[in-house]
């Protein structure tokens, strides 16, 4: 019997693990080619988990993407397109994608989507959750920080409009992204595939011992709630004229004050950060986010809650 106050939750029963989302980023990608011809690592015997590479074109040509960023392009908007043939590349899949995983807000969608992500910066494993009601979510996040090293694992939430964008793992009714880095893009390091692997198969305990009928209790999760992304300073005709400060660079979770250094003019000058409190950057310096014009995203530290979860016998 669930205690008083617990949230008794439906089984999770089908679990996608997405890589090659962007298909320069090869932790995801060797991951799911090597669980695509063996599952036997990530089969557990509560549920179905179903890996897949994502965009295979961009893979193929190990870019980032073909037309657009897929991981950008899972909106309502792309989902309603009339299929045509001058329809972009990523579109065509996302409107795949959820088909064989949604109907996305669904009954019928995945229950849970993991989606595997390298990034450049020195973000080291990062766990990116979209919201912050989820309570299913955050207590799976609470095992993984709890049963794998806590303090290398940080938690960023993305449930600010002003960073939110089209996910594709928000197909899924609860979803978790997994930034692990930093690695290059086009190159594959042993240790942060490993760090992803381990992430992964720790996930999927959890959701098989909550299947199985135990109950976790209420809990508290530290996160990193991001509120705004800073551009490179930059000219009239849209060039760069400063890049990241040597003090900044690699700084990701570590407190920016104001009045520190942020970025450093091609002739010597620092700019220092301007805002009225102390923030917390990610995301510093992501090759992928220059087209973006994003230099890093800003952050404050705060505290989500979670009540007890149990799955319901029903």
């Amino acid at each position: 019997m669930a205690s008083a106050g617990a949230a008794c939750l439906p089984a999770v029963r089908r679990i996608a693990i997405f890589g090659g989302t962007h298909g320069n980023e090869l932790s995801g990608v060797f991951l799911v080619r090597h669980w695509l011809k063996d599952r036997t690592e990530i089969q557990r015997s509560t549920f179905e988990v179903q890996p897949f590479l994502s965009n295979p074109a961009a893979v193929l040509r190990c870019s980032r993407y073909v037309d657009c960023d897929l991981n950008r392009a899972f909106t309502a908007e792309n989902l309603s397109m009339p299929q045509s043939d001058s329809m972009p590349y990523e579109v065509k899949l996302v409107q795949e994608i959820n088909r064989v995983f949604g109907p996305k807000d669904s009954e019928n969608a995945y229950d849970l989507a993991l989606d595997l992500h390298n990034t450049t910066s020195n973000m080291g494993n990062c766990l990116i959750v979209k919201t912050s009601k989820d309570d299913f979510t955050i207590q799976m996040i609470h095992y993984i920080k709890n049963t794998l090293t806590p303090g290398n694992c940080n938690v960023l939430l993305l449930d600010n409009p002003a960073v939110q964008y089209g996910a594709i793992r928000t197909v899924a009714k609860h979803s978790l992204g997994l930034e692990i880095g930093p690695q290059p893009q086009g190159v594959v390091r042993a240790n942060i595939l490993e760090n992803m692997r381990k992430l992964v198969n720790t996930a999927l305990d959890f959701t098989h011992c909550y299947n199985e009928g135990k109950e976790f209790p209420p809990c508290t999760l530290d996160v990193y709630r991001a509120f705004e992304k800073v551009n490179f300073p930059r000219d009239s005709e849209g060039q760069i004229t400063a890049i990241i400060h040597p003090e900044l660079q690699d700084g990701d979770w570590k407190q920016l004050k104001p009045g520190d250094p942020s970025f450093l003019t091609l002739d010597g000058k620092t700019i220092s950060y301007n805002g009225s409190s102390p923030v917390y950057p990610v995301f510093v310096n992501e090759a992928a986010y220059y087209e973006k014009e994003s230099a890093f995203l800003l952050t404050q530290k705060v505290t989500l809650k979670a009540q007890s979860v149990k799955v319901s016998k029903a």
